[in-house]
């Protein structure tokens, strides 16, 4: 399993040093978009609108818009000192809080947590740890440049790690439209939604849950490459740059060439053949 991050989890007097792996991955079917006529990949640029052309890497700088077309420009060099400040490799435990405190809302990715070098005995004190008392560990850490706030938890065995929104990163439940403020559910209604929520009831096994669009994309596509209906890109062919704006200078400037030559050749022409002035007796 691949290593994406190597520290520390922290807390008290207690460092163990541990390895970050990515708990989930995404299993989405990622589709190109082709050129419908030439069958080839098509090309997403960065272009300036006033300038009107693709601009490279190295001219384009970080900004904040905090109003419309109003920004405040962030050099590299500033962000980089914060960040710097910030980025000490320890998921820092600073509270322990029961997992069922917490509303599932808050929740966002999940990291499996392993012992680097070293860190086997502390991983499983605070693995034990945290089984005994029921409690979870509820941290900070930093990756990928976001401060994140985090939980640590025991799944199977395994250390944890599961990054969390900050309370100001859920959006105020008050803001949603349409919501009925009273009940207006009849009592032989809502019995009767009851009972078909206890038949409905059962274990949650996950592996019983597959994602049926994705499996029907997937035959889709290989009955497509068993038959053959497949595009096949062509070459793309190397252009001059500015090619048409090239041959218009140079037909321009050969017709100007040979006017000036004809204007020369006619001015010598009348220079040569000019009669001379006659002779005095």
């Amino acid at each position: 399993m691949h290593t994406m991050w190597k520290g520390s989890i922290s807390f008290g007097l207690v460092n163990i040093p541990v390895k970050l792996h990515s708990a989930t991955e995404s299993k989405d079917i990622k589709l190109r978009q082709l050129h419908k006529e030439c069958q080839n990949p098509i090309k997403y640029e960065k272009v300036c609108p006033v300038c009107d052309r693709e601009v490279e890497k190295e001219e384009i700088v970080s900004a904040f818009e905090y109003t419309k077309n109003k920004f405040v420009m962030l050099e590299k060099e500033e962000m980089e000192s914060i960040k710097e400040e910030k980025t000490d490799k320890s998921v820092e435990i600073i509270d322990f809080v029961k997992l069922e405190e917490i509303d599932p809302i808050y929740f966002d990715r999940s990291y499996y947590l392993s012992p680097n070098e070293g860190g086997s005995k502390a991983y499983s004190l605070l693995r034990e740890a945290l089984n005994e008392s029921g409690k979870i560990g509820l941290a900070k850490i930093m990756i990928r440049s976001k401060e994140q706030l985090a939980v640590v938890r025991i799944y199977k065995n395994t250390l944890v790690m599961e990054t969390i929104h900050y309370p100001d990163e859920v959006r105020d439940v008050e803001e949603v439209p349409s919501v009925p403020e009273a009940d207006q559910v009849a009592k032989k209604e809502l019995d009767t939604a009851k009972l078909l929520i206890d038949q409905l009831t059962t274990e949650f096994k996950p592996e019983k849950y597959t994602d049926d669009y994705r499996t029907a994309l997937l035959e889709l596509i290989e009955k497509k490459k068993a038959g053959e209906d497949i595009a096949t890109a062509k070459e793309t062919p190397t252009k001059p740059d500015n090619v048409t704006d090239l041959m218009s200078a140079l037909e321009a400037s050969l017709e100007k060439t040979s006017k000036e030559k004809s204007t020369k050749t006619k001015t010598t022409k009348k220079k040569t053949t000019k009669k001379k002035p006659a002779k005095a007796n």
